[in-house]
Parts: structure tokens; C-alpha cells; sequence
């Protein structure tokens, strides 16, 4: 399957938001990191978090742990093309989520919105005060990735927490919970001794099939192999077999619509979120397909 860039591009100049339009542009080389930034600026609060629907499904204004990860998935992506302006506003966030952090070390799922419209139910939850694994690990996972973070208190916080939450895991957890905890490990692998080990171990909670249905998702929403290790190279790479790893990227590739973009099978919250999802997924799927030689 030959994935056509140029309707991709017609897709992401029609349909998406300023910021995955920037990042689509750097990922081809025909963008520069300082716009992307600029783009990203604008969802930044002034407490060094992000909000503003960042997190598409999430659209209230201040500043929520969800939306931590998008923003250090640009810094990853633009890093160190935007250095030092990106390092400092990387530092920024960080330093906004020691802020949230909670006693031990996690990060609450959510915080309290300012506007419930537009936003999903599973960002509205009233409990504030219990850590989350699932949005701590995927956070740490992606601030692991940005360079200028190495050594940060708040990211060594948020490690001690996840590595002893994934320990104490006895059965398998939720499918994303699951997935962002096989990210996490899979970032921390070469530096924190107890990662190779909990990463085996969360191994034998993935079916064979190396695809895992999303509970209280829709009926087509699943995770598979690239979502689970879309970075080839990597320790969680080899929790999935050659074969399956290419069937993946096969249907990933498969995946573009007639528009030229791609889409997600998740539930539609929202007219805004369910648009700039696509922007999100279509940049995500060209970026997984660039990494692994597939364009």
C-alpha cells in the first residue's frame, strides 16, 4: 500500500488545526521547528501548562495533565531544531505538573474544569485526588523523550511513582493503562534497572493476536502493535514478532481515507475534537509510517 502524501497534505491544508498543520509541514521537511512552537503557544497557559482543547476531547480552558502529553510530543518532535526556547517551555511544563502532582508522585486523571461543553465524560470525573497511572506513565513516557528533561524533580517523581504502580499491577489493567505503561518502560528501559523486568511482565498481558479491545470504547476501537511500540529500534518493539509488526504498518498505511487524512474509531465528542482528531491521527500515522520506512 503507497500512502499518498500529497493528498495528505491537500487533507491536513482543508481539515486541520494550525498546530498539526506546523508539524506536518517540519515532519516533511518543508516546515520549520520555530513555527510549530508558535502554534503549540497557543494553547499554553500562563502557569506553564497547556489547555484550550490541546487534548482534542478536552476542550475547557485551563491548564490539564491531559493535554502535558501533546505538548511534549512537540517538543520531542521539534527538539533541539527550537532549542532553547522549546527546553525552557519543556522545563515550564514540568515544572506546572510538580505543581499537581499529587503526595505520591502520580498525576490525577483530570482537574477541575472551568466548561464541561465539548469535553468528554471521562474527562469530567469528579475525583481529582487519586493518581493516575494511565495519565502519569504516558506523560513521563513522552517528557522521557525530550532531551532537556533529563534530571528533572518532577519527572524523577513521576518515575518512581509509575515503576512502583506497574509493580504492583497483579492482573491486566486497562487497555491504555496498558499501553502507556509498556510506553513508559519502554522509555525508561536503559536507565531505571527495575524497567527491563516489569517490561516482560507486562508482556503477558498482551494476546497473541498483539491486539487488545479498548473496554467501554466503541466496538471498533482497539489497540495494536504500532500503538503499543510504534518506535522500531525499541525493547517494546520485540514484544510483537516481525510478521505482526508488518501487518501493522500494512494496515496502517491502509488507513488513508479518500480524503487523504486519516481517522479514529474513538467515540465523537465533539464536532471541534472530532476534526482535529483527524489532524492529530493523520500527522501520528506519518510520523509511525516515516520512522519505520514505510514512505
Amino acid at each position: 500500500m503507497t500512502v499518498n502524501l500529497t493528498a495528505a497534505a491537500e487533507f491536513m491544508a482543508t481539515h486541520a488545526r494550525v498546530l498539526d498543520r506546523r508539524r506536518f509541514d517540519f515532519l516533511l521537511g518543508s516546515g520549520d521547528a520555530a513555527g510549530a512552537l508558535s502554534a503549540l503557544d497557543a494553547y499554553r497557559n500562563p502557569d506553564g501548562g497547556y489547555g484550550w482543547g490541546l487534548e482534542p476531547d478536552l476542550r475547557s480552558p485551563e491548564s490539564q495533565p491531559g493535554a502535558a502529553l501533546h505538548a511534549f510530543q512537540v517538543f520531542e518532535e521539534i527538539s533541539p531544531q527550537a532549542a532553547p526556547r522549546a527546553a525552557a517551555q519543556a522545563e515550564g511544563l514540568a515544572g506546572w505538573l510538580a505543581s499537581v502532582t499529587l503526595p505520591d508522585g502520580g498525576l490525577p486523571f483530570s482537574l477541575p474544569l472551568t466548561v464541561r461543553a465539548g469535553t468528554a465524560p471521562w474527562w469530567s470525573g469528579d475525583d481529582h485526588t487519586t493518581s493516575s497511572l494511565q495519565i502519569t506513565a504516558v506523560t513521563a513516557a513522552a517528557a522521557h523523550r525530550v532531551p532537556s528533561l533529563a534530571g528533572h524533580p518532577w519527572l524523577a517523581r513521576a518515575t518512581r511513582y509509575c515503576l512502583d504502580t506497574i509493580a504492583a499491577l497483579d492482573e491486566r489493567p486497562h487497555a491504555y493503562v496498558l499501553s502507556f505503561a509498556v510506553h513508559f518502560l519502554d522509555a525508561v528501559h536503559a536507565t531505571e534497572p527495575e524497567a527491563p523486568a516489569l517490561l516482560e511482565r507486562l508482556a503477558t498481558f498482551i494476546p497473541e493476536s498483539g491486539e487488545i479491545q479498548v473496554e467501554g470504547g466503541t466496538a471498533d476501537e482497539k489497540l495494536t502493535p504500532l500503538d503499543i511500540a510504534p518506535y522500531p529500534g525499541r525493547p517494546a518493539r520485540a514484544l510483537f514478532t516481525p510478521d505482526r509488526i508488518a501487518a501493522d504498518l500494512d494496515r496502517l498505511a491502509a488507513g488513508q481515507r479518500e480524503d487523504g487524512g486519516w481517522t479514529v474509531e474513538y467515540a465523537k465528542i465533539s464536532p471541534a475534537g472530532a476534526l482535529d482528531w483527524r489532524g492529530a491521527v493523520t500527522v501520528g500515522a506519518v510520523t509511525v509510517l516515516q520512522r519505520n520506512d514505510r514512505l
